[in-house]
């Protein structure tokens, strides 16, 4: 019988990247992983999540979130095999990690949009807008929280303490894909693969424009807490795919 704690990411891991990845045991470069060796998962909840996220969120937004699946996996594969979370929870939470950002949500309420996407992600997951009687479409309650625990912990960048192990791959795939961060993790092969199938149509522009939204409506948003985001943002080098 599968553990909740292993199957859903809550393994914690050291929050400081840095530390996390002394400790890895990382002997090569990184493997040429193509798009279509990390499907996207084919079960009715996975789907339905998918689907939620493509008729939500913006085209830009919704491509950066297939992206950060798609590296997300391939830095799981290259540097950390032995987290055992599934994929389903990782695409969950990929899928729905910046559904706060989005207009509507951004001015719906004065919490920072991570925290935003957290709660919205949980109801999402746990319930559903249509009437059927099916239940393998809903999220356990444990799968919903580890998503919601790792959307709104996301943008979280510290040195010190502990976060999940699928918290700290989204902030991994999330930091790539938004700034180039953590470049060694990801070959460019698999980089060409995954803009070539989910072009990035202006992604840096658009959130950086969506960052200084943010500030603009809630000075004190957690997005401060990362200083000059939108600089980093706009000096990402993979925005020569754009």
């Amino acid at each position: 019988m599968s553990h909740p704690i292993t199957t859903h990411g809550f393994t914690p891991v050291p929050a400081n990247p840095q530390t996390l990845l002394s400790q890895a045991p990382i002997s090569s470069k990184p493997p040429a992983i193509p798009v279509s060796s990390t499907p996207i998962p084919a079960a009715p909840l996975a789907l339905r999540i998918q689907e939620y996220a493509r008729t939500h969120l913006p085209q830009p937004t919704y491509h950066h979130s297939l992206r950060v699946y798609h590296y997300g996996l391939a830095i799981k594969r290259h540097a950390f095999p032995e987290w055992a979370f599934s994929e389903e929870t990782y695409f969950l939470a990929c899928m729905l990690h910046d559904i706060g950002t989005t207009r509507e949500n951004l001015h719906a309420s004065k919490l920072s949009f991570e925290f935003v996407g957290g709660f919205i992600a949980l109801d999402v997951l746990l319930t559903r807008d249509n009437a059927s009687d099916a239940s393998d479409d809903i999220a356990s309650r444990d799968q919903a929280e580890s998503v919601a625990e790792a959307i709104i912990r996301h943008q979280d960048l510290r040195d010190v303490g502990a976060i999940t192990a699928l918290g700290q791959l989204l902030q991994l795939a999330t930091v790539f894909d938004n700034i180039g961060g953590h470049a060694e993790l990801v070959s460019d092969y698999t980089v060409q693969d995954v803009v070539r199938i989910y072009p990035r149509l202006g992604w840096s522009s658009c959130f950086a424009a969506t960052v200084e939204q943010e500030v603009e409506l809630k000075p004190w948003a957690h997005t401060t807490a990362l200083g000059d985001f939108k600089g980093h943002i706009l000096a990402n080098p993979y925005n020569k795919y754009e």
